[in-house]
């Protein structure tokens, strides 16, 4: 893991660090390839789409990583015309087919994994053509199961023994479907992986504006959704829709879906025009709508957003797990669902409700209660995303591209794709005022008020973004976030931290603020870095801040406080260097000294006799005074120090764990001692931002290499293997737990994953500058106003 390098795509697809074209190209045609034998859109079934989104998120997810190649399965006199580039078309009713496609595979060198998405019916009357192929398959077989039946027959668990020994793994989408493998079919449990149907990302919108876009203002809605047939039981639905209107009678049901190809093949629209004469013998015309198309899947998200209740009622007692079910829980719909496997094992403690097979009775007390409680629905629409939040596609990618490596007869390096910068998140969270402090989920909680750290942050990262892009829409949140300090600063020359949604500072401002003066200075200091890009007014105001607040400065003695003001200084000395401001660096970087002199021992290198929070901060600062007065001794104990502390949060050089907030590492301790969770996105961020600055001033990869694998923690290189970073809505979540994620989009993690971003695209640019086979970019600094490269796209390799 040690030969990590960050590539770019440009639209010449050119690689980043490669020594010359020809190297690039070599690499790029030697990806291993993953085959999946899957139904693919056009064709219109659960598991083409399921296939689908897997594909789209795996490429959305690594790049440079694997190809992924489609074998669709088709029968003989029913044909598709397909979007995609096909490897192969399996035909699953001709013998010679199978054998066709075996030999394809194992001719061809560059396949190094065949996944197949099984069901029973897909190969049914053709078993024994599938159990030959699967023999004579050369490459390691991965399959995975979306129907796991209990207490099988003699017959159909035979066919399951006759699998096991020819394919490598696995994959089931519940627990209760790896324990029937194990119970009724004799797999072993280690051949077992349970990767969940995945969910999509939503940046969930106002229910009612949405209920408005669809010209249904003012109703309750309960829909159900998916390819219509006699399975989904709809009868039982509107059976119970009798008893639910004499309560609501504004309530509207959305039967969403077309009716499934294959039934309409054979028995055309009979099950719908049943469902319809049903509707008009109950007198229910009014509150039933048909949306009978297949939608695009923004416009299913939408309808799914706006429904108050989902209903799942299928006949099927068997039925594994369901799509439909999976995304309307990820759509924040408090579910009402007969009790299948999935819905049994997600809809507990809360997250949704189980009534009885085919009992409209049942069903239409459940509906009515919960229309009546809109705080209920809130409950458990809120547990219900929590619970599904492991299982968005990005999660799923990554769990399948673990299982990949895992797998794979040859070595298989991943990397991760860096998103786009997405400031929407971002700028959602700022008012007029200010940025605010929390967010629930990802709707900022303006009650939660505003923070001095939060908009000193917020000012680095916008500052960070302008110099990047010189994008004017950044003058104004830079404008904004500097006011806010300027607010913030009062007559007795410190700032107060705490204020509430009503531009009041609250009583928490008696205590513990040196850390946010610290952090004020530093923020000061990096808008005045950047000063040939600002209207001179703000620089100069900045200016006259910064002076005023450092006059009293010298008096805090916050370590924390002490690193931040001498990164202030220092980057305020980069546009506006005085003696004054040399003479403070000086004063707090010996104190700093004195502080590392007197803890430091042969295996504890540090200025505390434990790491804490913001750890990186102490030694970049340490490396910003010896870059401000040259002083040999500062660089010494900042590159010791940084080494040091890269020691104990970096895990054989592959992954990062920053100290975690459950409790600190102290002098002595072992890093495996550590509590697991509790790491914080801004821990993460200070170490990219220092060691980009160590990076510049030593030159040594070792740090380019943490920087990469450092952000790759957002990206689920992690010990979670889940995604911190929300690329749906802009946002980073709050902290990465022992065995969750803390889903909300807060300030101080959204605005940390900015940082880190910036940092990284900083470095992208240099490289790009650098690099005689791209275009060369101007420098920052140069670029004319509104030329935006904030867009390119990136990955790392990890």
């Amino acid at each position: 893991m040690k030969n990590i390098h960050l590539y770019t795509t440009t639209k010449k697809d050119l690689i980043l660090g490669s020594n010359n074209l020809a190297d690039f190209q070599k690499k790029e045609s030697h990806l291993p390839e993953i085959l999946f034998i899957t139904t693919f859109p056009p064709r219109e079934c659960g598991i083409a789409t399921y296939s689908q989104d897997l594909i789209m998120a795996l490429n959305k997810q690594f790049k440079k990583s694997f190809d992924i190649k489609i074998a669709a399965l088709e029968l003989q006199n029913e044909k598709h015309t397909y979007a995609e580039d096909l490897y192969a078309i399996l035909e699953t009713d001709n013998q010679n087919s199978y054998a066709d496609l075996a030999k394809k595979i194992n001719r061809d060198k560059t396949i190094e994994i065949v996944l197949i998405q099984h069901e029973f019916g897909l190969f049914r009357g053709n078993e024994e053509d599938f159990i030959s192929f699967l023999k004579a398959v050369s490459k390691p077989i991965i399959l995975v199961c979306h129907t796991v039946l209990p207490r099988p027959d003699e017959k159909l668990r035979q066919h399951v023994l006759d699998i096991d020994p020819l394919v490598d793994a696995f994959i089931v989408m519940t627990n209760n479907s790896a324990r029937l493998l194990e119970s009724d079919y004799n797999v072993a449990q280690e051949k077992i992986t349970v990767i969940p149907h995945g969910t999509h990302l939503v940046e969930h919108a106002d229910k009612e504006e949405l209920k408005e876009k669809y010209n249904i203002p003012g109703r309750k809605i309960i829909s159900t959704f998916g390819l219509l047939g006699p399975g989904k039981c709809i009868e039982t639905s509107l059976d119970a829709l009798q008893s639910i209107v004499k309560e609501e009678p504004d309530v509207l049901f959305l039967i969403i879906g077309k009716t499934h190809p294959s039934i309409v093949k054979h028995e055309g629209e009979k099950y719908r025009d049943f469902l319809k004469e049903k509707i008009s013998q109950l007198q229910l015309q009014n509150n039933v709508q048909f949306v009978d198309k297949y939608l695009p899947l923004n416009a299913l998200l939408e309808y799914l957003q706006l429904t108050d209740i989902y209903l799942f009622t299928s006949k099927d007692r068997n039925q594994a797990v369901s799509g439909t079910f999976s995304y309307a829980i990820s759509c924040g719909c408090p579910i009402i669902s007969t009790p299948i496997p999935h819905a049994m094992e997600v809809l507990k403690n809360g997250t949704g409700i189980i009534v009885d097979f085919e009992n409209p009775e049942q069903l239409a007390e459940n509906v009515i209660n919960l229309l009546g409680d809109e705080q209920l629905r809130k409950n458990i629409a809120s547990k219900g995303i929590h619970k599904l939040a492991p299982t968005v596609w990005e999660n799923a990618a990554l769990a399948h591209a673990m299982l990949f490596k895992k797998t794979a007869a040859k070595k298989m390096h991943l990397h991760y794709r860096i998103p786009k910068i997405n400031l929407n998140h971002f700028k959602k969270m700022t008012t007029s005022f200010g940025m605010i402090q929390f967010s629930k989920i990802n709707q900022p909680d303006i009650d939660s008020g505003y923070t001095l750290d939060d908009n000193a942050r917020a000012l680095v990262a916008m500052c960070q973004h302008f110099e990047l892009t010189n994008d004017t829409a950044d003058l104004e949140y830079i404008h904004k976030y500097f006011n806010f300090i300027r607010f913030c600063f009062q007559s007795d020359g410190y700032f107060l931290n705490y204020v509430d949604d009503d531009i009041n500072f609250t009583k928490q401002n008696s205590e513990n603020l040196a850390d946010a003066n610290g952090r004020a200075i530093w923020a000061l200091g990096y808008l005045i870095s950047i000063g040939d890009l600002l209207p001179s007014d703000l620089y100069e105001k900045a200016v006259l801040t910064m002076q005023t607040a450092l006059i009293n400065m010298n008096r805090i003695h916050s370590t924390r406080a002490m690193a931040f003001i001498i990164k202030g200084i220092y980057y305020s000395n980069l546009k506006n260097n005085t003696a004054q401001n040399s003479s403070m660096i000086k004063h707090f970087a010996d104190k700093l000294a004195q502080m590392y002199k007197h803890e430091s021992k042969e295996n504890w290198l540090w200025f505390e006799s434990y790491l804490t929070y913001a750890n990186s901060i102490l030694p970049e600062a340490m490396l910003c005074a010896y870059l401000a007065t040259g002083d040999e001794s500062y660089k010494t104990i900042a590159k010791k120090s940084f080494d040091f502390l890269l020691s104990k949060i970096y895990k054989n050089n592959h992954t990062i764990k920053v100290i975690s907030n459950k409790g600190w590492l102290i002098n002595g301790q072992e890093p495996d001692q550590e509590p697991i969770g509790g790491e914080q996105p801004i821990d993460v961020a200070y170490t990219i931002l220092a060691l980009s600055k160590f990076y510049t001033v030593f030159g040594e990869k070792d740090y380019l290499h943490k920087m990469e694998i450092g952000f790759s923690w957002f990206l689920g290189n992690n010990h979670l293997n889940q995604i911190i970073y929300n690329p749906c809505t802009g946002g980073c979540y709050d902290g990465l737990e022992e065995d969750y994620i803390n889903l909300n989009q807060g300030a101080e993690s959204t605005v940390s994953y900015l940082m880190a971003r910036l940092t990284v695209e900083k470095y992208l640019i240099r490289k790009i500058q650098k690099n005689k086979e791209i275009a060369i970019m101007p420098k920052a600094s140069k670029m004319k106003p509104g030329f935006k490269i904030h867009n390119s796209i990136s990955y790392i390799r990890a």
